[in-house]
């Protein structure tokens, strides 16, 4: 239960941080994708229901408030978050290596899927153009940004797991 609440304040706080915060401090006009290091952290390190649940509720949030298509992202999302949880048994403590790359993957295949259904359907057929000025320079950003953001979910997963484990709640849980 502790780790549900964490998971949506999680997925909370990091959509207000991504739509407000970073595009103000975008680089080259590209803005890191922080709402997929979350849905690629949860499902490496919790497993593919707890990334298909992140991604999907991440996902709905972006669709919510940015898309004209209900349902799209969180597809997007919750493909992405389950198919991470499946390298959960290769989990490893806090080595960042692994989720970089994961990372580096899972976003590349954003990309490209937002390339083919949102630009090639509709006869955009410049994936030279949009794959070097989008999707590289943000599945950069976004890589590098996964340095700082995985050791900070890391740690608060870890808290919320072992807390859950012992019977414990979280200290600002406390009646």
């Amino acid at each position: 239960m502790i780790q549900k609440v964490v998971t949506a304040l999680e997925i909370f706080i990091t959509f207000l941080l991504q739509t407000t915060l970073f595009p103000s401090i975008s680089v080259a006009s590209v803005v890191p994708n922080l709402l997929l290091i979350l849905t690629v952290s949860n499902g490496f390190m919790r497993g593919k229901k707890a990334g298909l649940f992140t991604g999907f509720f991440s996902g709905l949030m972006i669709d919510i408030f940015y898309s004209d298509l209900l349902g799209f992202y969180a597809l997007v999302y919750m493909y992405i978050g389950f198919l991470n949880g499946m390298l959960f048994k290769v989990y490893y403590d806090d080595d960042v290596k692994v989720p970089m790359v994961l990372v580096a993957i899972s976003d590349l295949v954003y990309g490209l899927a937002i390339y083919g259904f949102q630009f090639l359907l509709r006869g955009r057929t410049q994936i030279f153009y949009y794959f070097w000025h989008i999707i590289i320079p943000e599945m950069v950003y976004t890589t590098l940004m996964t340095l700082i953001l995985y050791r900070i979910y890391y740690r608060i997963n870890n808290l919320a797991a072992g807390n859950e484990k012992e019977g414990q709640r979280l200290p600002w849980l406390k009646k």
